[in-house]
C-alpha cells in the first residue's frame, strides 16, 4: 500500500498536470476538453490509480498487457483504458479478455496486430475497439511504429478491412529518450493531414496521442489530443532489480 501523504500527492499533481494541459490548449485557441490526459501508472501500486479514481478521473493508460489484466480487475468497471505500449500480435486476445473496458490501442504498427485484434474483437463480440497507427517520428531503429510513408496504407487497412476496430488516429512515442522534438509532433501532424484527405476524415475529429511528461504541454499546442503522462504524476519509476 502506498502511504496516504503519496496518494494525496498523487491526486494533486493530476490536478496540476489538467490545469497545465488546459492552459497549454487555451493558449493556441483549441478547446480543453479535446485534450484526454492519460496518466500512465507504470509499476506503481493500484492504490495510486483508485486515488486518482476517488477524486473523478476515469482515463488511465498503461504500457504492458500483463500489468493491465493485472490491474483493471481491481478498479471499477467505469474506468476507461487506453493501451499505450508496444502491442505483440500474439498478446491481442489476452489483453482484450483481461480488459473488457479497454477503450483503445495506441500502438497499432502493422497489419499483423490490427488483424490479431479486429479478430479478437469478433470472437470476444465486445463493441469494436478504437485504435491508433503508430507512427516512427525520429526515425530510430530501436522505436516501434511505421515509417511515414507507410502510414496511410496500414489507415487504409484498418479503416477498410478490420470491421471490428475504429480507425481513431495516429500515435508517435517520438526519440530514443521518450523525448520529443517540435519535428517529431509537426511529422504525426502532418501524418495526420494526409490521412484525413486521403480517407475523408474530419481532422478535428481526428485523435492524436503525443506528448508525455517532458514535453506534453508543446504537444498540446501542435495538437494532441491525448497526452500519456506518467513520472510527472507518480513519480520516479520503480523497477524490480536485477539479480545476479
Amino acid at each position: 500500500m502506498a502511504a496516504p501523504a503519496v496518494e494525496a500527492t498523487v491526486a494533486s499533481a493530476l490536478r496540476s498536470v489538467i490545469l497545465r494541459a488546459r492552459k497549454a490548449a487555451e493558449q493556441v485557441g483549441r478547446d480543453p476538453e479535446r485534450v484526454r490526459v492519460l496518466p500512465v501508472s507504470k509499476t506503481k501500486p493500484v492504490s495510486l490509480i483508485r486515488q486518482i479514481y476517488d477524486a473523478g478521473h476515469r482515463c488511465f493508460g498503461e504500457n504492458y498487457v500483463q500489468e493491465i489484466i493485472d490491474k483493471a480487475p481491481q478498479l471499477p468497471e467505469d474506468i476507461e483504458w487506453h493501451f499505450v505500449g508496444h502491442l505483440q500480435s500474439n498478446k491481442a486476445k489476452t489483453l482484450l479478455t483481461g480488459v473488457p473496458n479497454l477503450a483503445m490501442v495506441h500502438g497499432v504498427d502493422g497489419e499483423k496486430v490490427a488483424n490479431h485484434l479486429d479478430r479478437a474483437v469478433s470472437n470476444l463480440g465486445r463493441h469494436p475497439l478504437k485504435v491508433l497507427v503508430q507512427v516512427n517520428t525520429s526515425g530510430e531503429v530501436s522505436k516501434s511504429g511505421i515509417e511515414p510513408s507507410s502510414v496511410l496504407e496500414l489507415a487504409r487497412h484498418v479503416k477498410h478491412h478490420c470491421p471490428n476496430l475504429v480507425f481513431s488516429g495516429l500515435m508517435t512515442i517520438g526519440m530514443p529518450d521518450y523525448t520529443s522534438t517540435p519535428e517529431n509532433f509537426k511529422t504525426l501532424s502532418n501524418c495526420r493531414a494526409d490521412v484525413c484527405k486521403a480517407l475523408g476524415m474530419a481532422e478535428d475529429q481526428f485523435e492524436l496521442s503525443m506528448g508525455m511528461s517532458g514535453d506534453f504541454e508543446l504537444a498540446i499546442e501542435m495538437g494532441s489530443t491525448n497526452v500519456r503522462v506518467g513520472s510527472t504524476i507518480f513519480g520516479p519509476r520503480e523497477y524490480p532489480k536485477k539479480t545476479t
